[in-house]
């Protein structure tokens, strides 16, 4: 299989045929539960996090954004299971963020609104990227730090250490972003469940480097691969709806010079 290329295939299907090791990063949201109507389309949760097991290389990362549904007064605890089967294979849980959301779905009279979804992050082995951004603005330029000790004689000593801080600090693992009305691409695109840009860029430089492979298994409307174009990476990814794919052809076309993304596309 080519890189830089959707499968209009099975994702399970579509991985079986690539190589062991060759994927850097995975940004997906799978179709969990049953929140949404994905063209009425379902999974092998287990089979394919073998896959991504398998085609990940040493120090990769997975992330994986999923939620969960609410039935009969409970959540189903979807995303919980499918994170420690996760580590159950062999993938470390590197780091548990928040996806929050500054629009919610439709209130529930029994508890508190509901604005965010979990971002996984699996890695596999210790990461060998992290580039963090740092977005957070320093309110003190400075820190000190107290350290007490005792000298030889027994007398408490103290020492006191100063540095200057950067203007801005590493970013919290809670990320917030627009979704519903005020979405922040202005692509009218129909389906059902997309992700905002920046969440898959904000992504794609925090765990990959410039021509890296990215990879989504559930391509939907192409958020991955258009981020990945946009920051000099290499993508790949798999669609089972023929009319998504049509979607990623007319949402990424214009960003290959001379080329046409629907000569990439098929089984």
């Amino acid at each position: 299989m080519k890189v830089n290329n959707v499968y209009n295939m099975n994702c399970l299907d579509g991985m079986r045929l690539l190589e062991d090791e060759i994927i850097d990063l995975t940004v997906t949201s799978p179709p969990y539960d049953n929140i949404r109507n994905y063209k009425g389309y379902s999974f092998d949760f287990e089979s394919i996090a073998k896959e991504l097991y398998r085609i990940t290389k040493q120090g990769g990362i997975v992330v994986w954004v999923v939620g969960d549904q609410t039935i009969n007064g409970s959540e189903t605890g979807t995303s919980f299971k499918q994170a420690l089967y996760f580590k159950e294979i062999g993938f470390n849980l590197h780091d548990t963020m928040i996806y929050e959301k500054n629009s919610m779905s439709m209130p529930d009279s029994t508890r508190y609104y509901q604005k965010f979804e979990y971002m996984f992050v699996f890695s596999k082995g210790k990461p060998k990227t992290f580039n963090p951004i740092k977005d957070r603005k320093n309110l003190a330029k400075r820190w000190s730090t107290k350290k007490t000790r005792y000298d030889k004689d027994g007398n408490i000593v103290e020492s006191k250490r100063s540095l200057e801080k950067e203007d801005y600090g590493v970013r919290f693992n809670i990320w917030k972003y627009n979704t519903g009305a005020g979405f922040t691409s202005k692509e009218k695109l129909n389906h059902p469940a997309m992700f905002p840009e920046e969440l898959a860029q904000d992504h794609i430089l925090s765990w990959s480097n410039k021509e890296d492979l990215v990879f989504d298994p559930f391509m939907g409307s192409g958020t991955t691969a258009k981020m990945a174009i946009m920051n000099d990476r290499k993508w790949l990814g798999f669609e089972i709806s023929e009319e998504y794919c049509e979607m990623i052809k007319k949402r990424v076309n214009g960003l290959y010079p001379q080329t046409d993304i629907f000569d990439f596309i098929g089984e």
